[in-house]
């Protein structure tokens, strides 16, 4: 009784793997609620590319990097903002403890 079982159990472990590898031409045929492409997906390219885009630079920046006036001015204020936290972050001294009781004679 064992052995048709394993045996079936065996065949739809191999058509499990055998599926599993054609799971993204499966996916892209799906809507886009059951797990395929979103409407808005660019199409794939027809040929992959040779060899990745390394030499590809970005767009030049639309703005300027930061001066060296603006660089200091912004550290100084962040050290400001460091300096009233840990200030913040410090407990209130408390008074200091004049009556403290003595312990008993004998213990």
């Amino acid at each position: 009784m064992a052995e048709p079982l394993r045996s079936i159990a065996a065949a739809l472990g191999l058509i499990g793997l055998l599926t599993g590898c054609s799971g993204g031409v499966i996916g892209d045929a799906l809507p886009s609620g059951m797990g395929g492409l979103p409407q808005a997906a660019p199409a794939r390219p027809s040929a992959p590319a040779k060899f990745p885009a390394v030499h590809d630079m970005p767009p030049p920046r639309s703005t300027a990097p930061m001066s060296e006036a603006d660089h200091f001015k912004l550290e100084k204020e962040l050290e400001a903002a460091r300096d009233r936290q840990a200030g913040a972050a410090e407990p209130a001294p408390t008074a200091p403890a004049a009556t403290k009781k003595k312990p008993a004679p004998g213990r």
